[in-house]
C-alpha cells in the first residue's frame, strides 16, 4: 500500500436501504463532502438530488441498475443506468445476471453487461458479480466478461446476498481483471483494518456504509 494513499478516497460512502428518504440522502451527501470520500452512493431514485447537492464538488454520485438481484431484462438495466446518468450519475454499479453465469449463458452476460456499458455513455461502469453466489472459476470467468463487454471495474457483492467482501475474493477478482481495471470490495466492511486487508488483497474502491466509522478508526491508528 502507497504510503500518501488517502482512504477516504478509495470510498463509496454507501446508502441503498429502501427505507432511506430525502434528508437521510442530503445527510449521506454532506458526510461525503464532509470527508472527501470518493462518491455518494444511492438508488436512482435519489440521483437528481445527490446531483444537486454535490454540485461543485469532486465527490462523484454513485448510483445502481438491475440492483440487487440482477435478474430483469437487460433492455430495463440498460433503461434504469441510462435513465442515473442522465439525472447525474457519474458511476453506475449494474448487478449482472447471476443465473446466466451459473448455467454458463455466457453470451448473455456478455450482452447483458454490454447494454449497459452502452447506456453509461462516459460514466464509468462497476459490474457486482455477487462472489459469494459463485465458484471461483465462475468468479474469473465473470470478471473476465464484465471487462470484455465494457466494465471499468469489477465489484464482489450488493450486500444484500450472502456474506459479502472477503480477501480471498478480492484477489481472484484482481487476478482476473488484471492491473489496468478496478476492484471494488463491498458488503460488510465495517472497520479500518477489514478495508486495510482488501486493499492489500487488490480492491482499489471500498463500498461501505460505515465510512465516518472507518476514517475515525483509520486516523486513530497514524
Amino acid at each position: 500500500m502507497a504510503g500518501d494513499m488517502r482512504l477516504n478516497r478509495l470510498i463509496d460512502h454507501t446508502l441503498l436501504k429502501p427505507e432511506a428518504t430525502s434528508d437521510d440522502i442530503r445527510r449521506l451527501c454532506a458526510e461525503a463532502v464532509e470527508e472527501s470520500f470518493y462518491s455518494a452512493c444511492l438508488n436512482t431514485h435519489f440521483v437528481s438530488v445527490a446531483a444537486r447537492e454535490l454540485e461543485g464538488t469532486d465527490v462523484k454520485v454513485c448510483s445502481i441498475a438491475g440492483f440487487p438481484l440482477g435478474a430483469v431484462d437487460s433492455k430495463v438495466k440498460a433503461f434504469e443506468a441510462r435513465r442515473a446518468v442522465e439525472a447525474g450519475a457519474d458511476e453506475i454499479d449494474m448487478v449482472l445476471n447471476v443465473g446466466a453465469v451459473k448455467s454458463a449463458d455466457y453470451s448473455l452476460v456478455f450482452d447483458d453487461i454490454a447494454g449497459v456499458a452502452e447506456a453509461c455513455g462516459k460514466a464509468l461502469l462497476k459490474v457486482i458479480i455477487e462472489a459469494a453466489l459463485l465458484t471461483d472459476e465462475e468468479k474469473s470467468d465473470a470478471c473476465r466478461i464484465a471487462v470484455k463487454a465494457g466494465a471499468g471495474f469489477v465489484k464482489s457483492s450488493t450486500g444484500f446476498g450472502p456474506p459479502g467482501a472477503n480477501v480471498g475474493d478480492i484477489a481472484i477478482m484482481r487476478k482476473a481483471v488484471g492491473p489496468d481495471i478496478g476492484v471494488k470490495a463491498s458488503a460488510g466492511i465495517r472497520t479500518a483494518a477489514f478495508a486495510l486487508e482488501l486493499i492489500e488483497a487488490g480492491a482499489d474502491r471500498i463500498g461501505t456504509s460505515a465510512g465516518i466509522q472507518i476514517m475515525r478508526e483509520y486516523m486513530e491508528s497514524r
